[in-house]
């Protein structure tokens, strides 16, 4: 199952959330929930940091996920329990750093342990391909351990499958470069059906639209049919509607500048 999530477009992720169990750890000025939720797509881990200031942060993975990652951090807990404690004012000389990694579909997770003039901490963080979006969760030393066991708690409580009873199986999401733009492909459920929302992604621009399930073998047809009939014209078109082609380079030119509108996914999903 892919948690798909590209910039600001979390929709697959944060749609129809469903809170199934939560606990919550503060650490010096700082707090963090981990959750486990369920949307359309399944069921997911979120860990969210919330600082003094109120600022907030977090890190999401299937809960397929959740087992390889309390290993993780059951391993860096232990590294730290093996190094030797600073003394006051002085900057532990003799701490080893330690990082680990994980990958999962279109995820990729970093964990680093470090050390500045304020102690040592976990580093969290978390990138998401292709467009490298990328988030972090900072947890001082003395939280690591209790974070790890709170995981625990969570997967004995939860499990680690990503489908949960009631869920759509959906395919994976799928993207694709042409030219200077991006497209992407996503299948989503709301209570109107299954749909394909495809959305197209260049430099500060984005559109999508949103095609119902009914509809997909009547698109795949039309599209068969340009592809044949571009075939047999040795790559091109016999015949070119001008003014057609003209107002289509006019509208595009007036998108990349800001002067067109792009669709709002949250009423097109409801439309479909």
């Amino acid at each position: 199952m892919s948690y798909y999530s590209r910039g600001n477009n979390n929709a697959a992720m944060d749609g129809d959330e469903k809170e199934i169990a939560s606990r919550t750890l503060q650490i010096q000025s700082k707090r963090f929930y981990l959750d486990v939720k369920q949307n359309r797509r399944g069921r997911f881990f979120k860990l969210a940091e919330v600082g003094a200031s109120g600022q907030k942060s977090r890190i999401l993975m299937g809960m397929s996920s959740t087992a390889q990652f309390r290993d993780k951090l059951n391993l860096l807990a232990k590294h730290l329990s093996a190094q030797p404690a600073a003394a006051a004012g002085d900057a532990a000389a003799d701490f080893k750093s330690k990082s680990e990694t994980m990958a999962h579909e279109n995820r990729r997770y970093f964990l680093d342990l470090r050390e500045n003039q304020r102690g040592r901490y976990l580093r969290i963080a978390q990138q998401v391909a292709p467009s490298g979006v990328r988030s972090q969760v900072v947890v001082p030393e003395q939280g690591v351990r209790e974070l790890a066991d709170l995981l625990v708690d969570l997967i004995n409580q939860c499990g680690t499958d990503d489908a949960a009873e009631g869920v759509a199986k959906l395919p994976e999401a799928k993207a694709l470069r042409a030219e200077n733009k991006m497209f992407y492909f996503d299948v989503g459920y709301n209570r109107l059906g299954t749909f394909l929302r495809m959305s197209e992604v260049r430099q500060n621009f984005r559109t999508a639209v949103t095609l119902p399930e009914k509809s997909w073998q009547q698109l795949r047809d039309i599209l068969t049919e340009y592809i044949d009939q571009v075939a047999g014209n040795g790559g091109g078109t016999a015949t070119v509607d001008a003014v057609a082609v003209a107002d289509a380079e006019e509208e595009d030119d007036e998108q990349v500048s800001g002067g067109g509108s792009s669709e709002d996914e949250s009423s097109s999903d409801q439309d479909n």
